[in-house]
């Protein structure tokens, strides 16, 4: 049975789109459509594609969290819309939770060699957790944990307010508050104690985050120490290390599976956009080359699953046909810009097109990552790239260098560029 849409007078108050909520912006409603570990079955990309034709622009944007979202939708068509996406089983069981549905998987789960552990089953009861707890839908619609079982392809950048990340064996976990899979451990579980500690460590938070939303914000008052002192067991402190190989850019390519035989195709949307044309067409290949199913990345792509060995090369151009990005040296695989002005008023530069003509311009030499943000709240990259180009009123930019210990973007390198001053400034620097 599909949950049913509640009115719009219970939608707490939130500038972030979700399903039920449709957020204005320039081009229209943007509807955000949040994924089960990223998982999009092959009917419903077909019955997302439809409703983008339908009752919106036909653009979707996926996001850096593994979803996905539909922008310019009108006023009159948000209703059938959200109708149209529950009927898809699209929505979570429970319509209350749809904002505290954020849990991050590797795209790869249950498939990556490199793994520890098949994460999928205990993300569906962490989901389940999360959905069905009344408290726990009172944290933000930004706050939102990581699930990690040390894959090979696995975001290992974008902080999360709780992760955990499996060890070699399978049977237990790291984990960590304000941070990423990778970063100093706090303590390691059980496989067992992974949910007692997730709802300790929610319920802990609500209890003491007065007027914070975000973990990060939390422990800047609280020492760490005494917030992990408060819950209601002791994890074990013994922390074996966690290093781990973190991708510079977008992991694009064929990468052999767990399962004998077959492989998965990692693709990069240009831009992180979609038409809905191109997800029909991934739907119908991914039923006919794969298993019906397509993994949205947090690298704003797509990863294909289940493809034999043997149709690899006919699968590969297929997506390229699509306009998928399956080379990592492709000047568009290497920008990162939000809607810009054309989508968002608060955007200083029109970033999408700007993005494409500096990746016109620096070619496949170009630096690893560029960001162009058409504001400091950085919607695009929820880590700090290589490069930052921070729009100002007027459409210019500043550059920023990421380096170690720079707060913010980095390290102001210019001011003021137009983009192709931007572009010269890169290029001379990614030739030093």
């Amino acid at each position: 049975m599909q949950p049913v849409a509640p009115a719009a007078s219970l939608l707490r108050p939130s500038a972030c789109p979700g399903l039920w909520r449709v957020v204005p912006a320039r081009d229209g409603g943007i509807c955000r459509v949040k994924l089960p570990g990223g998982l999009l079955t092959s009917a419903q990309a077909r019955a997302v594609a439809e409703a983008a034709r339908l009752y919106g622009s036909g653009v979707l944007e996926l996001t850096n969290r593994s979803n996905l979202q539909l922008r310019g939708v009108p006023e009159e068509c948000q209703a059938p819309l959200v109708q149209h996406l529950l009927a898809a089983g699209l929505g979570p069981r429970n319509p209350a939770a749809d904002d505290v549905r954020n849990l991050l998987l590797s795209p790869a789960a249950g498939r990556d060699r490199s793994a520890h552990l098949d994460t999928r089953p205990l993300a569906a009861r962490l989901l389940a957790l999360l959905e069905n707890t009344p408290e726990f839908h009172g944290l933000s619609a930004k706050f939102a944990l990581q699930l990690d079982g040390g894959e090979a392809l696995a975001m290992l950048d974008h902080p999360h307010d709780l992760w955990l990340s499996a060890l070699p064996g399978g049977t237990h976990l790291a984990f960590g508050l304000a941070g990423c899979p990778g970063d100093a451990a706090l303590g390691v579980i059980s496989l067992a104690q992974a949910e007692p500690l997730v709802d300790a460590v929610l319920r802990l938070f609500l209890q003491l985050a007065g007027g914070h939303t975000r973990m990060r914000q939390l422990l800047a008052e609280l020492p760490v120490e005494q917030f992990l002192t408060r819950l209601p067991f002791a994890p074990e402190r013994a922390l074996p290390p966690l290093a781990r190989t973190r991708h510079e850019g977008p992991p694009l390519g064929v990468h052999v599976q767990a399962q004998h035989g077959l492989v998965m195709l990692l693709a990069g949307a240009p831009l992180g956009r979609l038409e809905a044309v191109q997800l029909w067409a991934l739907a119908d290949l991914a039923d006919t080359e794969g298993s019906g199913e397509l993994h949205l990345t947090p690298w704003q792509g797509v990863l294909l699953p289940d493809v034999p060995v043997a149709r690899q090369a006919i699968v590969a151009q297929a997506l390229n046909d699509i306009g998928l990005l399956l080379d990592d040296r492709a000047p568009l695989a290497r920008m990162l810009a939000c809607s810009g002005s054309a989508g968002c008023a608060k955007a200083g530069a029109d970033t999408k097109a700007d993005a494409q003509r500096l990746a016109e311009r620096l070619g496949p030499n170009g630096p690893a990552q560029v960001h162009l943000s058409g504001c400091p709240r950085s919607c695009a990259a929820a880590h700090v790239a290589p490069y930052t180009l921070l729009a100002q009123p007027g459409g210019r930019y500043d550059l920023y260098c990421r380096e170690q210990g720079q707060a913010g973007f980095g390290r102001l390198l210019a001011t003021s560029l137009d983009i192709d001053q931007a572009g010269e400034c890169l290029a001379a620097g990614n030739s030093e």
